[in-house]
């Protein structure tokens, strides 16, 4: 049972030093660190959630080992992705660069040499010697939760409205107060419960590639669970849903981006923000825009109190995870299944009124719109990663046609190979999911959905895992056709008939994505709300089924859990006939696991992002290579062919 009355112990800022995080502090005037007394308070916090938080957990674990048992006992589909799986994984375009950045005491704008690692985390230093010495930098941070502005306007408007200053407190802060001085390419890296970062570029052109690059990053951190298809995976989100129902919370938001931990930790402290605020913000000195900066800087020492204390738990808890996962796989009966469908069928009959009622009064109404609002936004991201596939290749064809050097054809196969992760071309499709960031918003708020930015995130993966895909095949079939036999014209013909295949495919993977997308989005924006009005009046039906549930004998099986698919089912059957409706498709159906996206092949340790080999990245160029070799030798005069 969740414990719904922690009690909240001030964490109060005094004087003296900033709390601990990175060493470029940018406070107007600095906060002190938590003492013993208070990082201790914060501790028992995190243990009481965890305490709560983890016999979920171990449920979830179950229920999803349960699932993906059921699937691979079950009837198999017919194959449906005809693209290959693409072996790289998702990752940024390492960025580094001179950059200028708001910090110290007074705050002043200082120069840096910043750099964007391929796993999303920022770091600066003094200089850029001191970077390419490897040596320490003078802050760093992962990029998770943040959010970019590169309007100065708009970031003072947010970090006025932090703190709310008095009138009395307007007229004691000078004419150049905090960042009033006007900025001409600034970075805004905001975050609600960490302290604010503040660059500028040097020109418009170093800002347009560092926001592409700082997005790209934001992205990629957020995503990191939602990518993955592993059952721990799927099972810590249930369970941080279901934790927050148990505590009355219900429809989804943005809390899930993120690592476990970080995910716990933004859980706790969206708890404990409004004590926090109430407590603290009077005793904060300053006032104006510097109350706000010592503001962020005491969230940044609750943050960090915060996480280690998630991680700590999580780590420890990381042995038994693996032993019961062990387990599971080995003792959860096959016919377990068949039991839930027949204890899903009595209580189908039994909650069928209260449900049928709630969904015709609620989702009927708006489920058309939200579905077809959804279908043309992937819709129209999909037509723009297939503009751009076609245009890629077709750029290497005629690049063949033209009897090309062999530098320039590399460089050539390298950007094509390399386009997935290309922040330039594939910012186009991205903005295609922007557009309709505000309608679907609109749409999806009353039912208590406040997710957008977890949705965007999703289509723009889904965006970039399909282009990597349709590239990846592209490269094999093209390794695959041309040999040295071939003349110019031979080869950029077979290379156009490699283009028409690729298209099909992408075809056919689209409508699959799309509809997948579709249901899984659908889901996270009504399931929730209906789970809500159906609280009251059939949870408490529920108990009669406990009986039944605990003689299956097995943890996998829940009452609640059972509940859940049975609600689950249901919108899933109207879903499906707004798609069949609006893609005219016969039938639209698949496998509940499968109506969430396919997930990148993805490394447990270390974290490291790297390629699938160098064939699978240069395949068409050894190919060409080896083609070029043989007919036209005086090309091949230059070092550096890749070879197989």
């Amino acid at each position: 049972e969740i414990d719904k009355h922690r009690g909240t112990r001030a964490v109060v800022a005094g004087r003296g030093r900033g709390a601990r995080g990175d060493r470029s502090r940018m406070g107007g005037r600095p906060s002190s660190p938590l003492d013993k007394q208070q990082r201790q308070h914060l501790r028992d916090q995190m243990d009481t959630l965890l305490r709560n938080f983890l016999p979920c957990y171990r449920r979830q674990l179950a229920a999803s080992v349960l699932r993906q048992i059921s699937r691979e006992l079950g009837p198999q589909e017919p194959a449906g992705s005809q693209l290959l799986r693409s072996k790289k994984l998702p990752r940024v375009r390492e960025h580094q660069g001179p950059l200028t950045q708001f910090r110290g005491h007074p705050p002043r704008w200082q120069p840096i040499f910043c750099v964007l690692r391929g796993d999303g985390c920022l770091e600066w230093f003094s200089h850029k010697e001191e970077y390419e010495n490897g040596n320490r930098p003078l802050g760093s941070t992962a990029l998770t939760g943040y959010t970019l502005l590169t309007s100065q306007r708009e970031y003072l408007y947010l970090l006025d409205a932090l703190c709310p200053a008095s009138l009395g407190d307007r007229t004691q802060e000078e004419p150049d107060s905090l960042l009033e001085v006007p900025v001409r390419f600034p970075l805004f890296l905001q975050h609600p419960f960490r302290r604010h970062l503040c660059f500028s570029a040097a020109t418009r052109e170093a800002q347009h590639a560092w926001r592409l690059a700082l997005q790209g990053g934001i992205r990629l951190r957020g995503t990191v669970l939602q990518r993955s298809q592993a059952p721990a995976a799927r099972a810590f989100l249930d369970a941080v849903r279901l934790y927050r129902q148990h505590q009355g919370h219900f429809g989804d938001d943005d809390v899930t981006l993120g690592s476990d931990a970080e995910v716990l930790t933004a859980v706790l402290m969206r708890e404990q923000l409004p004590a926090l605020r109430a407590q603290t913000l009077p005793g904060l000195q300053g006032a104006g825009r510097a109350r706000a900066w010592a503001w962020t800087e005491l969230l940044e020492a609750v943050h960090a109190a915060v996480l280690a204390g998630a991680s700590a738990g999580l780590r420890a808890f990381q042995p038994e995870k693996d032993e019961l996962l062990a387990t599971l796989e080995k003792t959860i009966r096959p016919d377990v299944d068949q039991l839930l469908a027949r204890v899903a069928g009595r209580m189908r009959t039994d909650i069928k009124g209260p449900l049928e009622s709630c969904l015709r009064q609620h989702v009927d109404p708006q489920l058309p719109r939200v579905a077809q609002t959804l279908l043309d936004t992937v819709e129209a991201l999909l037509e723009v990663v297939r503009t751009l596939l076609a245009q890629g290749m077709d750029r290497l064809s005629g690049h063949l046609r033209q009897s090309p050097s062999g530098t320039r054809l590399r460089r050539e196969v390298y950007a094509f190979g390399e386009m997935p992760w290309d922040l330039g071309p594939m910012q186009t499709c991205y903005r295609e999911t922007e557009r309709s960031r505000g309608r679907l918003g609109q749409l999806a708020a009353p039912f208590g959905f406040l997710g957008m930015q977890s949705l965007m995130f999703a289509a723009q993966d889904l965006a970039q895992q399909l282009m990597a895909d349709a590239v990846a095949t592209f490269l094999q079939l093209a390794d695959q056709c041309l040999t040295t036999a071939l003349n110019c014209d031979q080869a950029a013909q077979r290379l156009e008939r490699v283009r028409g295949r690729v298209l099909k495919k992408f075809e056919s993977d689209s409508g699959l994505v799309q509809r997948r997308f579709i249901r899984s989005w659908g889901l996270c924006i009504f399931l929730p709300f209906v789970l809500s009005q159906l609280e009251p009046s059939c949870r408490k039906e529920l108990r009669e089924f406990e009986g039944d549930v605990l003689a299956v004998g097995s943890q996998a099986l829940t009452t609640e859990g059972i509940y859940e698919d049975v609600i689950r089912g249901c919108l899933l059957q109207r879903i499906d006939r707004e798609l069949k409706k609006a893609l005219g498709a016969s039938d639209v159906s698949c496998t509940l696991d499968g109506c969430l996206e396919v997930p990148w092949e993805q490394e447990e340790a270390g974290g490291n992002f790297t390629g699938g080999g160098l064939r699978g990245v240069y395949g068409i160029v050894v190919s060409v290579g080896s083609w070029m070799a043989q007919n036209v030798p005086c090309l091949l005069t230059q070092p550096g062919l890749p070879s197989s």
